[in-house]
């Protein structure tokens, strides 16, 4: 039996890529997602937005810990690396919502294939979250098939915000799971 706290860096995530550890996993986050998280505050400006963004970056982490690369460099800047970018892309993604398309502009509308693939990932996506347990399932689509942040899900389900975070870190590594084997299938 491994002591996970002991294992550096590197290890636990050897441990992610190959084997899958969830421990390994849960490891790797205790230590890194404070400041994951205050880089995100600090990149977004918005607290409850940057939740939502680390949740993103670790389960980035949990898919794709098999393409880190330590002769590239240290685990911690792999981990910056993408926690900046699932920042990044959360910004354009707001910012996308605020702008206003310029009437001279093309006509921005997806094209019939690319609506036939968003509708049919978008089914994908909706039977994986079906596999779900009820618990995790009421948590994944009240945050983001409804657009609740976490601290509103806890109000609705009166109860504790803390209980809310740690469903919703669990229902997305489960459904990271689903999906992954999904792709393989």
């Amino acid at each position: 039996m491994w002591d996970y706290t002991r294992l550096s860096d590197a290890d636990l995530l050897a441990l992610v890529a190959e084997d899958r550890d969830q421990v390994a996993f849960e490891e790797f986050f205790s230590r890194y997602s404070r400041s994951v998280y205050s880089l995100m505050v600090r990149q977004l400006g918005d607290a409850g937005w940057a939740d939502d963004v680390v949740q993103e970056a670790f389960i980035s982490v949990w898919r794709f810990a098999r393409t880190y690369r330590p002769e590239r460099g240290a685990v911690v800047g792999w981990l910056y690396t993408i926690a900046r970018n699932a920042g990044y892309a959360a910004a354009r993604r707001r910012q996308a919502q605020w702008l206003v398309d310029a009437p001279d502009r093309a006509d921005p509308s997806p094209t019939p294939e690319d609506e036939t693939a968003e509708k049919l990932e978008a089914f994908q996506l909706h039977v994986c979250i079906e596999r779900l347990p009820q618990n995790e399932r009421e948590i994944i689509e009240l945050a983001y098939l409804n657009g609740m942040s976490q601290s509103e899900i806890a109000a609705e389900l009166r109860m504790p915000l803390g209980t809310v975070k740690t469903r919703n870190r669990a229902a997305l590594l489960h459904l990271a799971e689903i999906l992954e084997r999904e792709e393989q299938s």
